[in-house]
């Protein structure tokens, strides 16, 4: 997942190697990404725990960017690795899928700055809330799979770099629309919408994380032992997602829509708040 505020538009940002962090905050740093794996390998929305937590321990806004891209690789990866070791995934049929996530998850960091981010902060809320209700009281959800409305080709072309791209503009709420794509085009039963949505994210945070890497805005340190929490964390939630299927996954995707809505609507910086005047 990417941050939940806009890009910051500082010209000469401070230097990863100039930014050190006490012991006590990275140990914050990795409880904050294990939560948030476990909850982002069953319904998305870790961005939500990891971005908040960096920049309440200080780290600047575009290093809160570049690292969490960082971070959420091992979430995402382990997520998959996950699946695919049970077979709720084929790595190799999805490679196409995948690479085509890692080019709109590159093309939204890299023009990120020119797509109307405070556009889309305002009405993330209200699709979140919609995409919670379609999962909430659409019936009959399981992890049996349903009819496809368009083939696996279309779907690749259309649905998936759309969805990375938003990844790497914005970012909140990813899981989510991968989720709702998987289910209501593709046809996919929960579980196996779910062990692909994080196939497809890994895929998205490659390519996004290439870019920030370019741009040298990623604090290794901090990154990588919040990678290590994010493995953790998605090695147990994946677990139980799989255990549990559709039982555990639709009511946790519900209150991850809801809370993440809930979360952008209660942004002071909020377009529709600061427009409002609440």
């Amino acid at each position: 997942m990417v941050a939940l505020f806009p890009r910051p538009r500082a010209a000469h940002p401070a230097e990863p190697h100039l930014i050190d962090l006490a012991p006590q905050i990275l140990l914050f740093l990795f409880i904050a990404a294990f939560v948030a794996g476990f909850i982002d390998s069953i319904a998305g929305g870790g961005g939500l725990i990891t971005v908040p937590a960096m920049l309440i321990a200080g780290v600047p806004p575009l290093h809160t960017l570049g690292t969490n891209k960082l971070q959420s690789l091992f979430g995402s990866s382990s997520a998959t690795i996950a699946y695919a070791r049970r077979g709720h995934v084929n790595v190799h049929d999805q490679w196409p899928m995948f690479a085509m996530a890692a080019l709109g998850g590159a093309l939204g960091a890299v023009l990120a700055t020119i797509v109307p981010g405070e556009v889309l902060k305002a009405i993330m809320p209200f699709l979140l809330v919609a995409i919670g209700l379609y999962f909430g009281f659409k019936p009959r959800l399981s992890d049996e799979d349903r009819h496809q409305r368009i083939t696996p080709f279309l779907f690749g072309l259309t649905a998936v770099p759309l969805i990375a791209f938003y990844d790497g503009v914005f970012g909140p709420g990813t899981g989510s629309f991968f989720m709702l794509a998987f289910v209501a085009l593709a046809g996919f039963g929960v579980l196996k919408a779910t062990a692909h949505t994080k196939m497809l994210n890994f895929g998205s945070n490659v390519g996004a994380f290439l870019v920030f890497l370019l741009n040298g805005v990623i604090l290794w340190k901090a990154g990588l032992i919040m990678g290590l929490g994010q493995f953790i964390g998605a090695q147990a939630g994946s677990r139980l997602a799989m255990k549990s299927g559709a039982r555990v996954i639709k009511p946790l995707l519900v209150i991850t829509c809801l809370g993440l809505a809930i979360r952008l609507i209660l942004d002071p910086t909020n377009p529709v708040r600061v427009t409002l005047g609440f």
